[in-house]
């Protein structure tokens, strides 16, 4: 069964474009080392004083999102730097089962 997993971050809207630098360094290789993973989307959202990171990644299992995850997959994963760039650290994520795709 095929699993979107969508995580949130808000970053200050000064650091938005060193923090998309890092996400694309960091974050994507560590996803792309996951056997499972078959999608990955990092979106951006800008607003006045803030900037909205939606990541979104498609697996072909739940088994999958715990290789990269752990064993609670709900549980957002953060790295070392997100203290620096992060307002606030989310506490989980959304998984949600695909039952249909186009």
């Amino acid at each position: 069964m095929t699993i979107m997993r969508l995580w949130h971050g808000k970053v200050d809207i000064e650091k938005a474009d060193e923090y998309e630098k890092f996400m694309i360094e960091r974050a994507v290789p560590d996803y792309s080392s996951v056997d499972g993973l078959l999608k990955l989307y990092f979106q951006r959202r800008n607003e006045k004083t803030t900037a909205h990171f939606l990541l979104i990644t498609i697996w072909d299992s739940l088994e999958s999102v715990k290789k990269f995850a752990g064993t609670e997959p709900e549980l957002a994963k953060y790295y070392p730097e997100d203290d620096y760039f992060l307002l606030e650290k989310e506490k989980y994520t959304s998984l949600y089962q695909i039952f249909y795709e186009k």
